[in-house]
């Protein structure tokens, strides 16, 4: 395929957080354009969005039913490849099972849907059409996370034992949905969110992001979910033990009301024989402890690095690469999927690594177990 992806969007109108940083990532590194999008539901808004994208004005839809249903029958060197879904957690769902219903791959914010019945159904649907859907855990597109897991991979911090990862925010430590905040408004709501506030906005980011270094699924979880803020709707603090397949068992926290935090996503993992740590906040950073030997500060953009982290790296030592890059990596890969794909040919993700439809269901079932065992006397809940 000899031009760039044409990209159509569902959501990222002008009042959007995450649709520009899509669009951006999407564009880093000039092998995909956006074309075509339905913006938004607000009359006129994704009218005034594709004006303010400069796009064909043909090609910006009131709904993403009508932009799916005109852009199918387009002719193959105009129409879209793939779809940008990145509206609120309850229009996961439908836009998504439309587009790959429709012949279009498809890119989704997570959670991957509303429900994990939803999730499950994506899944078939992906089954049956054969083709790919991913998923934006833009953490896991850092180069030392890469790197990490590379590490665990090959064995040398040993045998894991033990996971930190924690995931504090202070954003929400006042009833901001009552200011009308519109990123507030929409994730404490459990009609839009779904049944996961905090546990479902960044828990399952700290969920991912350790299952994804460590190699290993999470099976078990004792969790602890609390609406801090008088009036919040669903949980803002969240706290648990996880246990892994492997054997390791972990304390992972998710919360918003961690006052004066930004975004402080960071992760320990030990093993046999060391153990690792890395921030979100400091990506370009990773500090690796030895037992009996001095730690070592391991730096992005070296030359010892990984060929796994080295493939997703774009710039020298010294020169940051951040949460742009990151979330880049993940389109980048799964952009080199959809130009491999072929009619009837499975694509296996894991070969690209980029998040999947698997890793979205996986998601949807710890939020829903996690908030079961919150809600349970037992405490102890198993992942189904």
């Amino acid at each position: 395929m000899k031009r760039k992806l044409r990209m159509g969007m569902v959501g990222g109108g002008l009042t959007s957080f995450i649709g520009p940083v899509h669009r951006k990532a999407a564009g880093i590194d000039g092998e995909i354009e956006l074309v075509c999008g339905a913006f938004s539901v607000v009359p006129g808004e994704s009218k005034q969005t594709g004006e303010a994208l400069y796009l064909n004005p043909k090609r910006v839809y009131e709904t993403y039913q009508e932009m799916f249903e005109i852009e199918k029958n387009m002719p193959p060197d105009q129409r879209i490849d793939f779809v940008s879904v990145v509206t609120p957690n309850h229009v996961h769902f439908g836009p998504s099972k439309m587009a790959l219903e429709s012949g279009f791959h498809v890119i989704v914010e997570k959670p991957i849907a509303f429900s994990l019945e939803e999730a499950k159904t994506l899944q078939k649907v992906v089954a049956k059409t054969g083709l790919i859907l991913g998923l934006t855990h833009t953490y896991t597109g850092y180069p030392l996370v890469k790197e990490a897991r590379n590490m665990v991979a090959t064995g040398k911090l040993g045998k894991i034992r033990k996971v930190f990862v924690e995931y504090p925010q202070g954003w929400l430590s006042t009833l901001l949905e009552g200011t009308g905040n519109m990123q507030a408004s929409w994730r404490t709501d459990p009609k839009q969110s779904g049944m996961g506030g905090a546990i479902g906005d960044i828990g399952t980011h700290a969920a991912n992001l350790a299952e994804y270094i460590t190699g290993s699924n999470i099976t078990e979880v004792c969790a602890m979910l609390n609406a801090v803020v008088k009036g919040r709707k669903l949980d803002d603090d969240a706290s648990m033990l996880i246990k892994f397949d492997n054997g390791a068992t972990g304390v992972l926290m998710a919360t918003q009301v961690a006052a004066g935090e930004e975004n402080n996503l960071n992760i320990r993992v030990y093993g046999e024989k060391g153990g690792l740590e890395w921030k979100q906040e400091d990506p370009n950073t990773m500090i690796v402890k030895w037992l009996g030997k001095p730690k070592e500060i391991i730096r992005a953009g070296q030359s010892y690095l990984s060929d796994e982290a080295k493939a997703f790296t774009r710039t020298p030592a010294g020169h940051p690469e951040g949460y742009l890059e990151a979330f880049a990596n993940i389109y980048r890969a799964f952009g080199k999927a959809v130009r491999d794909y072929k009619p009837g040919k499975k694509i296996n993700a894991a070969k690209y690594d980029f998040p999947d439809v698997e890793d979205g269901v996986r998601g949807m079932n710890f939020v829903q177990t996690a908030v079961k065992s919150g809600n349970s006397t037992r405490k102890w809940t198993k992942l189904k």
